[in-house]
């Protein structure tokens, strides 16, 4: 145990050290990339059935996009929609061309098929009840029609309703950068929360919980938490280990 403790200290040694030789933006892309969960997807087997497998250039871009760096083939010759040339930092953002929404919708309903099998009543996307003029904090959003993007009963208690909204943000981002990495997720969750919480909780008689995560794969506190409980309830039905599904 002391020898482990010794070669910690020294690693974490190292570590200050290296860092003081890279530039602000560096140091900040290494935090990034040791959150939990980071790393995940280069150890993932690229299982087919779930669409993880990846030609050369994906997985170079894909590495391109962890690291900041330049894109490569194609990708570094071609255009955004938008007109702008296509960074790693712009394509991040971009709203225009599609690829944001598609990045949204698929971490949404691979969420939902996954609360499916160990809920009932799972819904994507469905409409909020109408307020009816109720009188609602300031920043809610009151408009008919609002969706959030995953409902379900029985994912904190038996039976319960249970709304959730999914975020994927650029960490990278001038806003987003100024901020600690805590504080970031927090800054994002708190907007969630602001603008549905006090609906959902008065009006749906619901839970919230917003689904935060970054484009370089952390979690808000929220989510980290909501996955830990869908891997207990799916350990708790198919009889497999915990450790095998978180």
């Amino acid at each position: 145990s002391s020898g482990i403790n010794a070669e910690y200290g020294d690693y974490k040694e190292r570590s200050e050290e290296i860092k003081k030789t890279l530039t602000k933006m560096e140091v900040r892309t290494l935090e990034l990339l040791s959150e939990t969960g980071a790393s995940t997807w280069l150890t993932c087997l690229p299982l087919e059935t779930l669409r993880l497998t990846l030609n050369r250039q994906e997985f170079f871009n894909a590495l391109a996009a962890r690291y900041d760096m330049p894109l490569v083939g194609e990708a570094r010759a071609a255009t955004r929609a938008c007109g702008a040339k296509n960074t790693i930092d712009h394509s991040m953002s971009c709203k225009k061309g599609g690829f944001i929404s598609m990045r949204h919708n698929c971490i949404r309903d691979f969420l939902a098929s996954e609360i499916q099998q160990v809920c009932f009543d799972t819904k994507v996307e469905p409409h909020l009840l109408d307020t009816m003029g109720a009188d609602l904090p300031s920043g809610t959003i009151t408009e008919d029609g609002a969706r959030l993007d995953i409902s379900t009963r029985g994912f904190w208690s038996s039976k319960d309703c249970t709304q959730f909204d999914v975020r994927v943000f650029n960490p990278r981002t001038q806003c987003n950068a100024s901020r600690s990495i805590p504080k970031m997720y927090e800054k994002h969750e708190s907007e969630k929360k602001t603008a549905y919480l006090h609906r959902v909780l008065e009006i749906e008689k619901s839970s919230f919980t917003p689904l935060v995560m970054s484009t370089t794969g952390g979690l808000g506190t929220e989510f980290g938490m909501m996955l830990k409980n869908l891997a207990m309830k799916k350990a708790q039905k198919t009889g497999h280990s915990y450790q095998e599904y978180i």
